[in-house]
């Protein structure tokens, strides 16, 4: 019997279980309270707040967790244009506490609350889930900014943040931005570009569970970045099965050589989404939807 394509996408397009909702929102907000506990930190400028699929509202039923930054304001990590200091934008060098001295404090702080279900990776805790809250990775950043000069002659800066794992080096993020533009889409397409999301993201997991190598090395935070470069108007068909037809053969066409896609960019609009720092590549990308393609059998 040919599968009912439609009736599984209506699924798919759907958010997790009011269940698993509670088991995110209660580790969050353990997270949160763990933080507010610090002998430590409560005398520093902390922000604590939700970033990646749960944030956004792209995660999935069964493949869902809870990404939470602990981000330290009182140290600042900034891009700035040839020619301009800190100095120059107000900026003073900061003393007495350091980014691992940072980290030290936020391992302290959910170790105290959260006992021996903590585990020190290369860039996050991973504090494990249980019968009452879901699994989440905590990450402890810096303030990034990136300062931007007005046709007036000032300067701006767009807010980020600044990680460094363990292992050396460091990356740098937009959750906010990447939340706001999320959002708009969303709002373009009648809610359809995050359902197409989740769609896409169950298609791999499939795909991925059944053997097809092509999906394994995919990551969500990349297929949420596809999607959202294909124009909003391939969102706005009556049926799902039409959407995903129209998303998979944008991404097809599109990613068959690099020139179609040089300028795409990821959700936050301020890093290339195919540039050698990424850790994926556009042929992973074009493999996996070649194979989406064919594991749907559209013509």
């Amino acid at each position: 019997m040919e599968r009912n394509w439609e009736s599984t996408f209506e699924s798919w397009a759907q958010g997790p279980s009011d269940t698993e909702a509670e088991k995110c929102e209660n580790a969050e907000r353990m997270i949160r309270k763990a933080i507010s506990e610090s002998p430590a930190l409560v005398k520093r400028n902390v922000q604590v707040f939700t970033q990646g699929s749960y944030r956004n509202n792209t995660n999935v039923r069964l493949d869902s967790d809870v990404d939470v930054c602990v981000r330290l304001m009182d140290l600042i990590d900034q891009s700035l244009p040839d020619g301009l200091t800190r100095a120059n934008v107000g900026l003073q060098d900061a003393t007495g506490y350091s980014h691992s001295q940072f980290k030290d404090d936020v391992e302290a702080a959910l170790r105290a609350k959260f006992g021996r279900g903590i585990l020190r990776g290369d860039k996050a805790f991973d504090v494990h889930e249980n019968t009452y809250r879901i699994d989440a990775d905590v990450v402890a950043t810096i303030e990034h900014r990136c300062y931007v000069k007005r046709q007036d002659g000032t300067w701006y800066y767009l807010s980020g943040t600044a990680l460094k794992p363990e292992s050396g080096g460091k990356i740098i993020n937009w959750p906010n931005q990447h939340y706001e533009n999320g959002v708009g889409k969303n709002d373009r397409t009648s809610r359809h570009f995050k359902r197409l999301v989740r769609i896409i993201k169950r298609l791999r997991n499939e795909m991925a569970d059944n053997g097809i190598a092509a999906a394994k090395p995919i990551p969500s935070y990349l297929i949420e970045c596809l999607v959202w470069n294909v124009p909003d108007e391939g969102f706005m068909h009556s049926k799902y099965r039409d959407d995903v037809r129209y998303v998979l053969a944008h991404l097809f066409n599109n990613t068959m050589t690099d020139e179609p896609c040089r300028e795409w960019v990821e959700v936050n609009r301020l890093k290339y989404l195919f540039r050698t720092s990424q850790p994926w590549t556009r042929t992973q990308a074009f493999d996996f939807v070649s194979a989406a393609w064919d594991y749907i059998g559209f013509k």
